[in-house]
Protein backbone atom coordinates (compact mmCIF):
# COMPACT_ATOMS: atom_id res chain seq x y z
CA UNK A 1 0.00 0.00 0.00
CA UNK A 2 1.48 3.12 -0.70
CA UNK A 3 2.28 6.46 0.86
CA UNK A 4 -1.05 8.05 -0.37
CA UNK A 5 -3.53 4.71 0.26
CA UNK A 6 -2.15 5.10 3.88
CA UNK A 7 -2.94 8.44 3.83
CA UNK A 8 -6.26 8.69 2.68
CA UNK A 9 -7.87 6.67 5.13
CA UNK A 10 -5.74 7.69 8.18
CA UNK A 11 -7.03 11.68 7.17
CA UNK A 12 -10.76 10.23 7.15
CA UNK A 13 -10.32 8.39 10.57
CA UNK A 14 -9.12 10.95 12.65
CA UNK A 15 -11.79 13.38 11.11
CA UNK A 16 -14.42 10.98 12.33
CA UNK A 17 -12.73 10.63 15.63
CA UNK A 18 -11.65 13.65 17.11
CA UNK A 19 -15.32 14.84 15.56
CA UNK A 20 -17.10 12.30 17.77
CA UNK A 21 -15.03 12.95 20.89
CA UNK A 22 -15.72 16.73 20.72
CA UNK A 23 -18.90 16.02 20.46
CA UNK A 24 -19.47 13.87 23.49
CA UNK A 25 -17.34 16.59 25.23
CA UNK A 26 -20.04 18.92 23.93
CA UNK A 27 -23.27 16.83 25.42
CA UNK A 28 -21.45 16.21 28.69
CA UNK A 29 -21.14 19.89 29.09
CA UNK A 30 -23.24 21.85 26.44
CA UNK A 31 -20.71 24.20 25.79
CA UNK A 32 -20.77 26.01 22.86
CA UNK A 33 -17.06 25.91 22.22
CA UNK A 34 -16.94 22.19 22.47
CA UNK A 35 -19.38 22.02 19.45
CA UNK A 36 -16.98 25.19 17.92
CA UNK A 37 -13.96 22.03 18.50
CA UNK A 38 -15.95 19.58 17.21
CA UNK A 39 -15.94 20.93 13.93
CA UNK A 40 -12.63 22.95 14.19
CA UNK A 41 -10.22 20.58 14.73
CA UNK A 42 -11.22 18.06 12.14
CA UNK A 43 -11.51 20.67 9.43
CA UNK A 44 -8.04 21.68 10.23
CA UNK A 45 -7.06 18.16 9.47
CA UNK A 46 -8.68 18.09 6.07
CA UNK A 47 -8.22 21.22 4.85
CA UNK A 48 -4.07 20.61 5.49
CA UNK A 49 -4.22 16.61 3.87
CA UNK A 50 -6.78 17.77 1.40
CA UNK A 51 -5.56 20.87 0.23
CA UNK A 52 -1.54 21.43 0.91
CA UNK A 53 -1.25 18.20 -1.95
CA UNK A 54 -2.85 20.71 -4.38
CA UNK A 55 0.01 23.09 -3.83
CA UNK A 56 2.76 21.08 -3.99
CA UNK A 57 4.07 17.53 -3.61
CA UNK A 58 3.45 16.43 0.23
CA UNK A 59 3.56 13.06 1.99
CA UNK A 60 -0.38 12.83 3.03
CA UNK A 61 0.73 9.84 6.03
CA UNK A 62 3.09 12.08 7.66
CA UNK A 63 0.09 15.35 7.13
CA UNK A 64 -2.13 12.20 8.68
CA UNK A 65 0.19 11.82 11.95
CA UNK A 66 1.19 14.99 12.84
CA UNK A 67 -2.43 16.34 12.35
CA UNK A 68 -3.91 13.21 14.99
CA UNK A 69 -0.97 14.34 17.20
CA UNK A 70 -1.79 17.31 17.33
CA UNK A 71 -5.62 17.27 17.84
CA UNK A 72 -5.48 14.80 20.59
CA UNK A 73 -3.54 16.98 22.34
CA UNK A 74 -6.47 19.57 21.98
CA UNK A 75 -9.03 17.00 22.79
CA UNK A 76 -6.86 15.87 26.21
CA UNK A 77 -6.63 19.68 27.59
CA UNK A 78 -10.13 20.58 26.23
CA UNK A 79 -11.19 17.91 29.04
CA UNK A 80 -9.06 19.31 31.65
CA UNK A 81 -9.02 22.62 31.37
CA UNK A 82 -10.92 24.17 28.80
CA UNK A 83 -8.96 27.54 28.70
CA UNK A 84 -6.09 25.71 27.59
CA UNK A 85 -7.52 24.14 24.73
CA UNK A 86 -8.51 27.22 23.20
CA UNK A 87 -4.90 28.60 23.25
CA UNK A 88 -3.87 25.16 22.09
CA UNK A 89 -6.07 24.89 19.48
CA UNK A 90 -5.18 28.49 18.32
CA UNK A 91 -1.78 27.62 18.34
CA UNK A 92 -2.53 24.51 16.32
CA UNK A 93 -3.55 27.11 13.62
CA UNK A 94 -1.08 29.16 13.39
CA UNK A 95 1.77 26.37 13.45
CA UNK A 96 -0.12 24.78 10.50
CA UNK A 97 0.70 28.43 9.24
CA UNK A 98 4.47 28.03 9.88
CA UNK A 99 4.55 25.02 8.45
CA UNK A 100 3.27 25.76 5.33
CA UNK A 101 6.17 28.80 5.01
CA UNK A 102 8.69 26.14 6.14
CA UNK A 103 7.75 24.11 3.45
CA UNK A 104 7.71 26.84 0.79
CA UNK A 105 11.14 28.05 2.23
CA UNK A 106 12.77 24.87 1.87
CA UNK A 107 11.31 24.62 -1.93
CA UNK A 108 12.53 28.42 -2.62
CA UNK A 109 16.03 28.65 -0.90
CA UNK A 110 18.00 25.46 -1.89
CA UNK A 111 21.33 25.91 0.14
CA UNK A 112 20.95 28.28 2.73
CA UNK A 113 24.75 28.74 2.33
CA UNK A 114 24.42 32.49 2.45
CA UNK A 115 21.89 32.73 5.80
CA UNK A 116 23.31 30.44 8.27
CA UNK A 117 25.89 33.04 9.61
CA UNK A 118 22.87 35.45 10.10
CA UNK A 119 20.51 32.75 11.86
CA UNK A 120 23.73 31.51 14.39
CA UNK A 121 23.88 35.30 15.35
CA UNK A 122 20.10 36.01 16.12
CA UNK A 123 19.75 32.03 17.37
CA UNK A 124 22.76 32.46 19.78
CA UNK A 125 21.36 36.28 20.79
CA UNK A 126 17.62 34.66 21.55
CA UNK A 127 18.67 32.18 23.58
CA UNK A 128 20.48 34.92 25.61
CA UNK A 129 17.27 36.67 26.48
CA UNK A 130 15.90 34.49 29.34
CA UNK A 131 19.18 35.25 30.94
CA UNK A 132 18.83 39.34 30.96
CA UNK A 133 14.99 38.94 31.15
CA UNK A 134 13.35 35.71 32.00
CA UNK A 135 11.92 33.86 35.07
CA UNK A 136 13.57 30.66 36.45
CA UNK A 137 10.65 27.85 36.44
CA UNK A 138 11.32 24.25 37.94
CA UNK A 139 14.78 25.42 38.43
CA UNK A 140 15.76 26.30 34.67
CA UNK A 141 15.52 29.81 33.16
CA UNK A 142 14.96 29.34 29.57
CA UNK A 143 11.64 31.60 29.52
CA UNK A 144 10.93 35.36 29.23
CA UNK A 145 7.62 36.96 28.34
CA UNK A 146 6.49 39.15 25.35
CA UNK A 147 3.07 41.16 26.28
CA UNK A 148 2.24 38.44 28.60
CA UNK A 149 2.84 35.73 26.36
CA UNK A 150 6.16 33.61 27.49
CA UNK A 151 8.68 32.52 25.05
CA UNK A 152 11.06 29.56 25.05
CA UNK A 153 13.47 30.70 22.88
CA UNK A 154 15.32 27.11 22.95
CA UNK A 155 12.34 25.79 20.97
CA UNK A 156 13.05 28.70 18.37
CA UNK A 157 16.60 28.21 18.07
CA UNK A 158 16.26 24.38 17.64
CA UNK A 159 14.83 24.92 14.14
CA UNK A 160 18.19 26.96 13.41
CA UNK A 161 20.56 24.08 14.85
CA UNK A 162 18.98 20.93 12.21
CA UNK A 163 19.86 23.54 9.50
CA UNK A 164 23.48 24.85 10.53
CA UNK A 165 24.81 21.31 11.49
CA UNK A 166 23.36 19.57 8.20
CA UNK A 167 24.46 22.84 5.98
CA UNK A 168 27.77 22.72 7.05
CA UNK A 169 27.89 18.62 8.21
CA UNK A 170 26.92 18.55 4.16
CA UNK A 171 30.23 20.66 3.22
CA UNK A 172 32.34 19.01 5.47
CA UNK A 173 33.29 21.77 7.50
CA UNK A 174 33.49 21.13 11.22
CA UNK A 175 34.58 24.59 13.04
CA UNK A 176 31.39 26.42 12.57
CA UNK A 177 28.76 23.49 13.89
CA UNK A 178 30.91 22.57 16.30
CA UNK A 179 31.10 26.06 17.85
CA UNK A 180 27.11 26.67 16.75
CA UNK A 181 26.69 23.36 19.08
CA UNK A 182 28.81 24.32 22.22
CA UNK A 183 27.94 27.78 22.37
CA UNK A 184 24.02 26.75 22.59
CA UNK A 185 24.88 24.74 24.97
CA UNK A 186 27.10 26.41 27.06
CA UNK A 187 24.31 29.12 27.40
CA UNK A 188 21.55 26.35 28.27
CA UNK A 189 23.86 24.95 31.01
CA UNK A 190 23.45 28.68 32.19
CA UNK A 191 19.93 28.66 32.09
CA UNK A 192 20.00 25.06 33.86
CA UNK A 193 18.04 23.72 30.90
CA UNK A 194 19.50 20.35 31.03
CA UNK A 195 16.54 18.38 29.09
CA UNK A 196 16.95 21.11 26.03
CA UNK A 197 20.42 20.67 25.98
CA UNK A 198 20.42 16.80 25.95
CA UNK A 199 18.00 16.77 22.58
CA UNK A 200 21.02 19.93 21.24
CA UNK A 201 24.11 17.40 22.09
CA UNK A 202 21.61 14.09 21.38
CA UNK A 203 20.59 15.86 17.64
CA UNK A 204 23.87 16.65 16.79
CA UNK A 205 25.93 13.42 18.19
CA UNK A 206 23.53 11.03 15.63
CA UNK A 207 23.70 13.36 12.72
CA UNK A 208 27.15 13.58 12.59
CA UNK A 209 27.30 10.02 12.92
CA UNK A 210 24.84 9.73 9.84
CA UNK A 211 27.00 12.19 7.85
CA UNK A 212 30.47 10.88 8.44
CA UNK A 213 29.77 7.21 9.32
CA UNK A 214 32.54 8.16 11.97
CA UNK A 215 32.19 5.61 14.95
CA UNK A 216 35.10 6.46 17.02
CA UNK A 217 34.40 9.66 16.96
CA UNK A 218 30.62 9.57 17.90
CA UNK A 219 31.65 7.20 20.70
CA UNK A 220 34.09 9.85 22.07
CA UNK A 221 30.96 12.65 21.82
CA UNK A 222 28.90 9.67 23.84
CA UNK A 223 31.31 9.63 26.36
CA UNK A 224 31.81 13.45 26.58
CA UNK A 225 27.70 13.51 26.91
CA UNK A 226 27.75 11.04 29.96
CA UNK A 227 30.59 13.26 31.52
CA UNK A 228 28.88 16.61 31.36
CA UNK A 229 25.70 14.95 32.56
CA UNK A 230 27.88 13.75 35.61
CA UNK A 231 29.03 17.58 35.82
CA UNK A 232 25.29 18.84 35.61
CA UNK A 233 24.20 16.10 38.33
CA UNK A 234 27.31 17.80 40.76
CA UNK A 235 26.28 21.14 39.85
CA UNK A 236 22.61 21.30 40.09
CA UNK A 237 20.42 20.35 42.75
CA UNK A 238 17.54 20.45 41.02
CA UNK A 239 19.16 17.58 38.96
CA UNK A 240 20.13 15.99 41.59
CA UNK A 241 16.68 15.71 43.06
CA UNK A 242 15.10 14.54 40.07
CA UNK A 243 17.48 11.65 39.98
CA UNK A 244 16.71 11.10 43.59
CA UNK A 245 13.37 10.56 43.22
CA UNK A 246 13.71 9.07 39.52
CA UNK A 247 15.17 6.18 41.61
CA UNK A 248 12.61 6.02 44.42
CA UNK A 249 9.99 8.80 44.34
CA UNK A 250 8.48 7.05 47.70
CA UNK A 251 10.76 8.54 49.33
CA UNK A 252 9.29 12.04 49.21
CA UNK A 253 6.14 11.54 48.40
CA UNK A 254 4.29 14.34 49.59
CA UNK A 255 6.64 16.80 47.83
CA UNK A 256 9.14 16.03 44.63
CA UNK A 257 7.54 12.69 43.98
CA UNK A 258 4.21 13.63 44.21
CA UNK A 259 3.86 13.78 40.53
CA UNK A 260 5.31 11.05 38.88
CA UNK A 261 3.88 8.87 41.42
CA UNK A 262 0.46 10.02 40.94
CA UNK A 263 1.34 10.39 36.93
CA UNK A 264 2.44 6.12 37.42
CA UNK A 265 -1.09 5.71 39.38
CA UNK A 266 -3.18 7.41 36.18
CA UNK A 267 -1.46 4.86 34.25
CA UNK A 268 -2.16 2.04 36.60
CA UNK A 269 -5.74 2.67 36.98
CA UNK A 270 -6.59 3.67 33.23
CA UNK A 271 -6.14 -0.23 32.74
CA UNK A 272 -5.78 -1.59 28.75
CA UNK A 273 -9.01 0.18 27.68
CA UNK A 274 -9.08 3.40 30.00
CA UNK A 275 -11.70 4.59 32.61
CA UNK A 276 -13.28 6.62 29.50
CA UNK A 277 -12.91 10.25 27.98
CA UNK A 278 -14.15 13.10 30.55
CA UNK A 279 -13.64 10.63 33.78
CA UNK A 280 -10.73 9.87 36.01
CA UNK A 281 -8.67 12.61 37.86
CA UNK A 282 -6.07 14.17 35.73
CA UNK A 283 -5.59 17.20 37.88
CA UNK A 284 -4.32 15.23 40.83
CA UNK A 285 -1.25 15.62 38.63
CA UNK A 286 0.73 18.86 39.15
CA UNK A 287 1.53 19.49 35.22
CA UNK A 288 -0.72 16.98 33.54
CA UNK A 289 -0.99 19.49 30.68
CA UNK A 290 2.56 19.31 30.00
CA UNK A 291 5.33 17.06 31.21
CA UNK A 292 2.26 14.07 32.14
CA UNK A 293 -0.14 14.27 29.83
CA UNK A 294 0.53 10.76 28.01
CA UNK A 295 -0.41 9.24 31.61
CA UNK A 296 -3.58 11.49 31.52
CA UNK A 297 -3.64 10.09 27.72
CA UNK A 298 -3.20 6.54 29.41
CA UNK A 299 -5.76 7.31 32.41
CA UNK A 300 -8.36 7.94 29.93
CA UNK A 301 -8.18 5.83 26.43
CA UNK A 302 -6.17 2.84 28.40
CA UNK A 303 -2.81 1.21 27.92
CA UNK A 304 -3.57 0.18 24.21
CA UNK A 305 -4.80 3.59 23.03
CA UNK A 306 -1.18 4.67 24.57
CA UNK A 307 0.64 2.15 22.76
CA UNK A 308 -1.17 2.82 19.74
CA UNK A 309 0.21 6.82 20.09
CA UNK A 310 3.48 5.76 20.27
CA UNK A 311 3.48 3.82 17.00
CA UNK A 312 2.00 7.13 15.55
CA UNK A 313 5.39 8.58 17.10
CA UNK A 314 6.94 5.65 15.39
CA UNK A 315 5.67 6.27 11.95
CA UNK A 316 6.07 9.54 11.57
CA UNK A 317 9.94 8.82 12.70
CA UNK A 318 9.71 5.93 9.48
CA UNK A 319 8.73 8.67 7.39
CA UNK A 320 11.04 10.87 8.25
CA UNK A 321 13.61 8.28 7.87
CA UNK A 322 12.72 7.49 4.52
CA UNK A 323 12.21 11.18 3.55
CA UNK A 324 16.22 11.84 4.83
CA UNK A 325 17.32 8.48 2.49
CA UNK A 326 15.16 9.56 -0.58
CA UNK A 327 17.07 12.97 -0.55
CA UNK A 328 19.24 13.56 -3.75
CA UNK A 329 21.33 16.06 -1.94
CA UNK A 330 23.36 15.37 1.23
CA UNK A 331 22.19 19.07 2.83
CA UNK A 332 18.83 17.59 2.18
CA UNK A 333 19.41 13.81 3.71
CA UNK A 334 21.12 15.59 6.63
CA UNK A 335 18.14 18.10 6.88
CA UNK A 336 15.59 15.69 7.24
CA UNK A 337 17.10 13.90 9.45
CA UNK A 338 18.05 16.23 12.06
CA UNK A 339 14.05 16.70 12.02
CA UNK A 340 13.76 13.40 12.30
CA UNK A 341 16.22 12.38 15.11
CA UNK A 342 14.99 15.73 17.08
CA UNK A 343 11.52 15.06 17.25
CA UNK A 344 12.32 11.13 18.07
CA UNK A 345 14.69 11.84 20.97
CA UNK A 346 12.13 14.49 22.16
CA UNK A 347 9.60 12.11 22.57
CA UNK A 348 11.47 8.90 23.83
CA UNK A 349 13.24 11.55 26.73
CA UNK A 350 9.58 12.46 27.94
CA UNK A 351 7.60 9.72 27.67
CA UNK A 352 10.27 7.95 29.11
CA UNK A 353 10.31 10.17 32.05
CA UNK A 354 6.45 9.89 32.61
CA UNK A 355 7.12 5.85 32.50
CA UNK A 356 10.07 6.18 34.94
CA UNK A 357 12.60 4.47 32.76
CA UNK A 358 14.80 7.49 32.46
CA UNK A 359 14.37 10.51 35.55
CA UNK A 360 12.29 13.24 34.10
CA UNK A 361 13.84 15.89 32.31
CA UNK A 362 11.15 18.95 31.46
CA UNK A 363 10.80 18.68 28.41
CA UNK A 364 7.22 18.63 26.31
CA UNK A 365 5.22 16.10 24.04
CA UNK A 366 5.70 16.64 20.59
CA UNK A 367 2.71 17.80 19.45
CA UNK A 368 0.46 16.97 22.23
CA UNK A 369 1.38 18.81 24.96
CA UNK A 370 0.33 22.17 25.99
CA UNK A 371 2.60 25.29 24.81
CA UNK A 372 2.13 27.58 22.04
CA UNK A 373 6.54 27.78 21.17
CA UNK A 374 6.61 24.04 21.34
CA UNK A 375 3.39 23.33 18.97
CA UNK A 376 4.77 25.91 16.60
CA UNK A 377 8.19 24.77 16.45
CA UNK A 378 7.35 20.98 16.09
CA UNK A 379 5.09 21.70 13.59
CA UNK A 380 8.32 23.95 11.72
CA UNK A 381 10.18 20.74 12.22
CA UNK A 382 7.15 19.07 9.99
CA UNK A 383 7.47 21.83 7.36
CA UNK A 384 11.19 21.54 6.89
CA UNK A 385 10.65 17.42 6.33
CA UNK A 386 7.57 17.84 4.13
CA UNK A 387 9.70 20.64 2.17
CA UNK A 388 12.41 18.08 1.51
CA UNK A 389 9.76 15.16 0.85
CA UNK A 390 8.11 17.55 -2.20
CA UNK A 391 11.89 17.96 -3.46
CA UNK A 392 12.10 14.81 -3.91
CA UNK A 393 8.88 13.85 -5.25
CA UNK A 394 9.75 16.38 -7.62
CA UNK A 395 12.92 15.12 -8.91
CA UNK A 396 11.37 11.62 -8.53
CA UNK A 397 8.53 12.71 -11.46
CA UNK A 398 11.26 14.77 -13.72
CA UNK A 399 13.43 11.04 -13.54
CA UNK A 400 9.82 9.62 -14.37
CA UNK A 401 9.78 12.56 -17.42
CA UNK A 402 12.86 11.90 -18.76
CA UNK A 403 12.71 8.18 -18.73
CA UNK A 404 9.22 8.56 -20.72
CA UNK A 405 11.01 10.63 -23.16
CA UNK A 406 13.56 9.35 -23.85
CA UNK A 407 12.18 5.75 -24.38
Amino acid sequence: MTNKDLGRPLSRAVTLFYFSAFLLLFLRDFQWQGLALAFAVPMLNVLTTALLPRLFPSDKLLLSLTNFLCALGVLVLYDTNPIYAYSQATYYFVGLIAMVVCIYIVRLIRSFRMLVWPMMAISAALLLLPLLIGEETYGANNWFYVGGISVQPSEIVKLVLVIVIARFMADRRMLPWLAFSVGCLGILMLQKDLGTALLYYGTTLLVYYASSGNLFITGIGVAGGAGAAFLGYRMFAHVKRRVAIWQNPWSDYDNAGYQLIQGLMAIASGGLFGVGLGIGSPRTIPVYHTDFIFAVICEQFGLIFGLCVLLMYVALIWRGATTAMAARTSFHGLLAMGCTVLLGLQTFVIIGGVLKLIPLTGVTMPFVSYGGTSLVSSLCLVGLLQGVASLNEDDLREDTRLANYEG
